[in-house]
């Protein structure tokens, strides 16, 4: 059976994300889902909806077998755990896959890590551009 894992915030899902895990599905048998831990979302602005909330999202997805929250101090640490066969990574997420291969390499790890570089076009297929759109419509109105 071959193990994948797929990580992120997952804030405010949208069709950008289903395509993501869609493809990460079908490069395996089983995809496991990481869900980023509040304190560890440093690389944009810290997500709108709770961890515990983004998680049970996630976990309702007909595409995930599993999903699971990341280790508050060491991101690696579920990695280690669920020793998966292929990693995969967004179009725009921030990892870099050399360092990536090194830090699971000193521990003992080799997954193959694929950068999943399909993405939907669409303009609310981001939690930003969500944001953004939200802002725009309720500027200077009482919600």
């Amino acid at each position: 059976m071959t193990r994948v894992v797929a990580t992120g915030t997952f804030d405010l899902l949208h069709p950008g994300h289903i395509l993501y895990l869609e493809r990460s599905k079908a490069q395996g048998d089983e995809l496991v889902v990481i869900v980023a831990r509040d304190v560890n979302v440093r690389h944009k602005p810290k997500p709108i909806v709770p961890e515990a909330q983004r998680l049970k999202m996630v976990q309702s997805l007909k595409v995930v077998d599993l999903a699971v929250l990341g280790e508050e101090k060491d991101i690696f640490r579920t990695i280690e755990q669920l020793k998966p066969d292929i990693i995969t990574l967004g179009f725009d997420q921030h990892f870099n896959p050399a360092l990536l291969e090194t830090e699971l390499s000193r521990r003992n790890l080799r997954p193959k890590i694929t950068r999943i570089e399909a993405h939907e076009p669409c303009d609310l297929c981001s939690s930003r551009h969500i944001v953004a759109r939200i802002l725009e419509r309720f500027r200077g109105r009482r919600i």
